[in-house]
């Protein structure tokens, strides 16, 4: 028989009359509704509810979870999004009395504990980036780059410089020129080269005087470390710019290089991807930045201060910036992300950290080796944390494209790789398999990608053939969502 209890709805599922509880006899004296509520505040009728049992609704979400693809469940291969194991010890730490049930009201020499270890994080997080400022406000990434380019705006206006022009190459995550337009800038995107490196020539050709700030991803989309990065930021500076680094790729440098060392200014973390924390369905994430100290008097408050008194003892105390850009969360941003990164970095120190990328960057290229004969990559020898194989060869052979690639490997139990980015990629999968996973999970990986390329185009198409729904318009599914039921709309 049929297991339908995941892919039907709950309203589907209901049976007049089932109840989940049952409610004692009231012991106060009755009164009627009219009494209670006046009229005018009272809804027409009841709203409808589905109708079931204690054992319908578990059942329901049991195995509606299972036909969810998740890292506890499926490798995650998702490019330039980082989808690594996320270690249950960080849960646990993160959960603790004394951090989940802190009160956000607390006052501060009741909440010395956790102020000492957010200022523990702000160091950390400025020690790893090279950039000795930071700010754990912002809540997200693209909300992090969104803030810095806040602060940028800010030290600028003090100088009475007016600088208008946000500078970003073709592969830059598409939150890049989102940020810059909502901050008010103008936005300026350079020509692809054949290398999907930077082009100095071409940067050179756009700097001028209204320059405000270069936003660049390294390594970048393409899983590539930008070489001529010093050189770049060198060209910024000289134009009286500043120069941001995307983040979202730290993963495959940590303990390596650092983004201060190589010419940024800011720079935001995705703590949730570069370090642990659960990841998926919009959040929650955290995306503290990183500053050279003379952005550091802009910086979103609160931050966290440590004060030493003559006698040794320390105290930690909230403190807004004196030129401060205003708050971008409530309270101290997102403090359960925060917690988990501050754990991670604990748990793995320094030596760890640097392992993490290294095996990013090992598998990353192992993988890249075991696909190259189905799936080319058109630019550099050596890949980071990621690769962007195109899928044209495919395409123009066998009339599979990459999205037919993406949905079979449901079938096989993978989950599928971003697809379609970066633009400057013909029929682009962009893999990054973390350094989270076995050489036996990416020999079978490879293995589905390889029966993949010998099945029949017609049964690709058509593919995935074991999901509840093969393939929905997503295009309608994503600009014209249906959230909800009614039983007008099941009829």
């Amino acid at each position: 028989m049929k297991n339908e209890l995941a892919t039907k709805l709950l309203f589907e599922l209901s049976v007049p009359g089932r109840r989940a509880t049952q409610w004692p006899d009231s012991d106060v004296p009755e009164q009627s509704l009219d009494e209670l509520i006046p009229s005018q505040f009272r809804a027409e009728s009841a709203p409808s509810m589905p109708e079931l049992t204690e054992s319908d609704v578990v059942r329901h979400f049991v195995n509606l979870s299972t036909k969810n693809f998740s890292v506890d469940t499926h490798f995650y291969p998702l490019g330039s999004c980082t989808m690594k194991y996320n270690p249950k010890r960080h849960e646990r730490l993160a959960a603790l009395d004394g951090l989940g049930n802190l009160h956000p009201y607390q006052r501060e020499e009741d909440s010395q504990g956790m102020l000492q270890i957010l200022y523990e994080m702000q160091e950390m997080l400025g020690e790893i980036a090279g950039l000795p400022a930071v700010s754990l406000q912002p809540a997200a990434g693209a909300q992090g780059e969104f803030t810095a380019l806040l602060v940028a705006a800010a030290y600028f206006r003090d100088r009475g410089e007016k600088r208008t022009k946000v500078i970003f190459p073709s592969s830059a995550h598409g939150t890049n020129p989102a940020s810059a337009a909502l901050a008010g800038f103008d936005c300026v995107q350079l020509q692809a080269s054949s290398n999907g490196l930077v082009d100095p020539d071409d940067l050179q050709s756009h700097l001028d005087d209204s320059t405000a700030v270069f936003m660049i991803t390294n390594p970048n989309t393409l899983g590539l470390f930008e070489r001529d990065i010093a050189r770049i930021a060198g060209m910024i500076h000289d134009a009286g710019g500043l120069v941001y680094i995307d983040g979202a790729n730290m993963n495959a440098i940590l303990g390596i290089t650092r983004p201060g060392d190589f010419g940024g200014d800011m720079m935001h973390y995705n703590v949730h991807k570069t370090f642990t924390g659960p990841h998926g369905a919009g959040g929650p994430g955290a995306g503290p930045i990183a500053v050279r100290s003379f952005l550091e008097d802009y910086l979103p408050g609160p931050v966290v201060r440590k004060d030493t008194a003559e006698d040794g003892s320390v105290t930690y105390r909230l403190a807004d910036p004196p030129n401060s850009i205003g708050r971008m969360r409530s309270f101290f941003g997102n403090v359960g992300i925060l917690l988990r990164g501050y754990f991670y970095l604990r748990t793995l120190g320094a030596d760890g950290l640097r392992a993490v990328s290294e095996n990013a960057v090992l598998n990353a290229n192992y993988l890249r080796e075991k696909l190259k004969d189905i799936l080319p990559v058109p630019q550099g020898e050596r890949c980071m944390h990621e690769f962007v194989s195109s899928g044209k060869l495919q395409k123009d052979e066998r009339g599979v494209t990459a999205m037919d690639i993406a949905k079979r490997l449901l079938d096989y139990g993978f989950h599928a790789p971003t697809v379609y980015f970066p633009l400057v990629v013909a029929e682009a999968l962009m893999i990054e398999p973390t350094e989270t996973e076995s050489k036996e999970t990416l020999d079978a990986f490879s293995e589905a990608l390889h029966a993949i390329a010998s099945e029949d185009p017609e049964m690709l198409h058509q593919a995935p053939h074991s999901t509840p729904v093969s393939r929905p318009d997503e295009v309608a599914a994503g600009r014209k969502p249906l959230l909800t039921w009614t039983p007008c709309l099941n009829d």
